[in-house]
């Protein structure tokens, strides 16, 4: 009888840990399905670019897992019993999948935070759609209409830089909760305000956004922002069915594993990417990113692979190098950090880091397709250097 394996989802985590199992487990006893609700490959790292304009090479599930074994169920995950093993999706009409091995990797999307007038009026790059309702309504704005992004993280970073160069003619600016850049070393924050200067984005630090209109965004302080649209990129929140489940989760929703991503409640299930809480070096959660998701995927699919097997269960620690941000296609930087993930001095700028991180991107698709390569283990404490592992500064600890 075979063993049934379902991944849910279909991003960075889901699509590399479906192919790797495929690559270590080319068994006739064993099945492997991958739930997702759409047909191509998004990559989510590019949201910004997609929103400005610029055309994404196409990634249909159907190429990219031909051959493999991987079967690709298009649906929508409805429901998870963990206690059943089952998983209910809804294609042309609900339908319930037995599983004796499940992969969560549903991820995360946008999260308004609670605040008023967000989900009405406010825009998002958290996922395709959002992306291209950015594009569509940014591609209908005249010369020097204003536009506000609200949270200066990564991502607020690389979007508000991205419309900025694409689009000179707007009035674009960024809302920041703190000082610009303050999780940054200072050659990094220094690089931040030149390019964000230089790109004429005019920076509200120390800015909390407490509601937002139709044309505009007021402030904890009263002032009043015109905005002819409104950016949202304040955090992200995980998909709700977890927290719906029998599985042990946190307050966020996040499913709670050990080392090898396995269920502390459900040994079944594993959980990968933003959907799980991953303990990291000095007992910190792993942030929400693509740098964290891609090796918990490497981690979980190398533990399914060898329970199943019989071989020798991975547990290598995980740690952090370096983040890389774009700041439009000319201008980058990489700021290096402590295996906890804070900055040092070290950092890369300029033309130099912008192609840097253009590699990173590319890495990150291209491992989706090559999920074997960049195999962490304990004995060699390092990921083989290649353009996967590029693509994530999140490695095993020496």
């Amino acid at each position: 009888m075979q063993h049934r394996i379902i991944v849910l989802g279909a991003g960075y985590s889901g699509a590399i840990a479906a192919g790797r199992l495929a690559r270590r487990l080319r068994r006739e006893d064993v099945a492997i399905t991958l739930v997702n609700a759409e047909p191509d490959f998004v990559e989510r790292v590019r949201m910004h670019q997609l929103a400005v304009g610029q055309e994404l090479t196409p990634r249909p599930f159907s190429e990219m897992f031909a051959g493999t074994g991987v079967k690709l169920k298009l649906a929508k995950v409805t429901g998870v019993d963990a206690d059943r093993k089952t998983v209910t999706v809804d294609a042309d009409g609900p339908e319930e999948l037995p599983y004796d091995t499940l992969v969560y990797a549903l991820g995360s999307g946008w999260n308004t935070q609670g605040v008023p007038g967000t989900a009405e009026h406010a825009h998002d790059i958290a996922a395709r759609p959002g992306a291209l309702r950015l594009r569509e309504r940014l591609a209908g704005l005249a010369a020097g209409e204003p536009v506000v992004v609200v949270g200066a993280g990564l991502t607020g970073l690389e979007a508000a830089t991205e419309i900025a160069e694409a689009r000179p003619d707007l009035d674009v600016s960024l809302a920041a909760r703190g000082e610009l850049g303050d999780w940054l070393s200072p050659k990094g924050r220094r690089h931040v305000r030149k390019v964000t200067a230089k790109l004429g984005i005019t920076v509200h630090e120390h800015t909390a956004v407490t509601s937002v209109g139709a044309d505009r965004v007021t402030t904890a302080d009263g002032r009043t922002l015109p905005a002819a649209v409104t950016l949202w990129t304040a955090g992200f929140a995980v998909h709700p069915l977890a927290g719906a489940t029998a599985l042990e989760t946190t307050g966020t929703g996040q499913i709670v594993v050990d080392d090898t991503m396995r269920s502390v409640s459900h040994p079944d299930v594993y959980a990968i990417g933003d959907a799980a809480l991953v303990m990291g070096p000095g007992d910190k959660p792993l942030r929400m990113s693509c740098a964290s998701g891609v090796p918990t995927a490497w981690q979980a699919a190398d533990s399914v692979a060898a329970r199943l097997t019989g071989g020798k269960i991975p547990h290598a620690p995980l740690r952090y190098f370096n983040q890389c941000v774009s700041l439009g296609r000319k201008e980058g930087l990489i700021q290096y950090v402590t295996a906890d993930d804070r900055a040092v001095n070290a950092a890369l700028t300029g033309r130099f880091a912008a192609f840097y991180k253009e590699l990173v991107c590319k890495g990150a698709a291209w491992g989706v397709v090559n999920p074997t390569l960049g195999i962490p283990t304990r004995s060699r404490g390092v990921v083989a250097a290649t353009p996967e592992t590029s693509a994530t500064p999140l490695r095993p600890a020496a």
